[in-house]
């Protein structure tokens, strides 16, 4: 059985999280944002065992630079040799406009 390939998150993506998490503090409802901060990591979690399982991201086109759609979150995230590093989570509607 291949080997779980570690995740490391940049700090974009730490602020992404956590931009999420206050909008919906913002919006008084907080515990959506909590539940909706859980889902996504347990996408993310998946990338351990499935690192190739999301997308080529198409702004693109390189085949490192992949991500997952979470509606309404774009997940996006590098394959770095052996471990996968998550780089962005964004609304699905924004397109990305530089490599990461």
């Amino acid at each position: 059985m291949p080997q779980k390939k570690p995740i490391t998150f940049a700090i974009s993506a730490f602020d992404d999280l956590e931009t999420i998490r206050a909008w919906y503090q913002d919006q008084q409802v907080p515990e959506v944002g909590g539940q909706l901060t859980e889902e996504i990591l347990a996408q993310i979690e998946r990338l351990a065992d499935f690192p190739e399982s999301g997308r080529v991201v198409p702004e693109f086109g390189i085949a490192n630079l992949r991500e997952i759609i979470y509606l309404p979150f774009r997940i996006v995230y590098r394959l770095d040799g052996n471990k996968v590093k998550i780089v962005r989570i964004w609304r699905s509607e924004r397109l990305l406009t530089m490599p990461l």
